[in-house]
């Protein structure tokens, strides 16, 4: 596992979730409270993925990024639930940096091509979006067909998701024998990883944050 530092972490929300979450303000509050020094971004996404990746990586253009001849990791790293977990692996994929996804979304397009309509955040119900339906294929533009790097990846994938199939995702971040290079395959639990608590140490140790 490549040891480059990370001194900058990127949190990417799920589908109709905000700041707001629980497993962001978890981390975010962590990471504030023993890796002050450390750049912590988690921005609110705007519905249409080519705008939310577009404002993500103006966002983090000036954060380190592998070297064509140095470490095989940069020195970012970027966390995902849900549909943020199908973000952060197309970006994972575009800068060579680590990448924990919690019960991510693997076809996103797919699944979300059903939601098309106008929807009510989780954290508040008086905020409404519209999620249009050329943003199906704007999720489609961002599929990673397989990850390139399994040992970059740790997945926290739960038996119980009510919501996404756990074999897919499984299947996915899995490495050529079949099982997470790093991560945790849940009996229980579920799509929200109500346990999260339980695992934020390891997930935090994964991303091997640098030390003031």
């Amino acid at each position: 596992m490549p040891t480059t530092p990370t001194t900058h972490v990127l949190y990417l929300h799920g589908f109709r979730s905000t700041p707001q979450s629980t497993k962001a303000r978890l981390v975010g509050e962590q990471m504030a409270r023993n890796w002050p020094h450390i750049v912590f971004h988690c921005p609110q996404l705007p519905p249409s993925p080519r705008q939310a990746m577009d404002e993500v990586m103006r966002d983090i253009a000036n954060w380190p990024r592998r070297q064509a001849h140095g470490p095989s990791a940069a020195g970012m790293a970027v966390i995902g639930s849900s549909l943020g977990g199908y973000y952060a692996t197309w970006i994972a994929e575009q800068t060579g940096c680590r990448a924990v996804v919690l019960n991510p979304a693997v076809h996103a397009a797919r699944d979300l091509a059903t939601q098309v309509g106008e929807h009510r955040s989780w954290h508040n119900p008086n905020e409404t979006f519209v999620f249009k339906a050329e943003y199906v294929e704007e999720l489609r533009a961002l599929a990673v067909p397989a990850i390139t790097r399994p040992e970059r990846y740790y997945a926290l994938i739960a038996k119980g998701d009510e919501v996404l199939d756990w074999q897919e995702m499984l299947g996915h971040y899995a490495n050529p024998y079949g099982r997470l290079q790093h991560g945790r395959l849940l009996e229980g639990s579920d799509h929200a990883i109500s346990d999260f608590p339980d695992y934020l140490n390891e997930v935090l140790d994964f991303l091997n944050l640098a030390i003031r």
